[in-house]
């Protein structure tokens, strides 16, 4: 099993780079299976590499889960 976190790409870089935000945290991450991507998007990232580019309400639906687990656990 496979965890993919939803991220936003804040800036494209050369050489299959960009930099993504999440929870406060900027981190440069490989697009090359997303080649497509844009800033301002939202990706799901799996072990520094993003994998599939999602649309805002499923980012917020997946938030709004993890939120609830966390509440669950703490």
């Amino acid at each position: 099993m496979c965890l993919g976190i939803p991220v936003e790409i804040i800036k494209i870089k050369k050489n299959n780079k960009a930099i993504c935000f999440y929870l406060g945290v900027e981190r440069e991450v490989d697009i090359r299976f997303t080649p497509g991507v844009r800033e301002k998007e939202f990706v799901l990232l799996h072990a520094g590499f993003t994998i599939q580019v999602v649309d805002n309400q499923r980012v917020k639906e997946t938030f709004d889960i993890l939120r609830e687990i966390d509440e669950e656990v703490n």
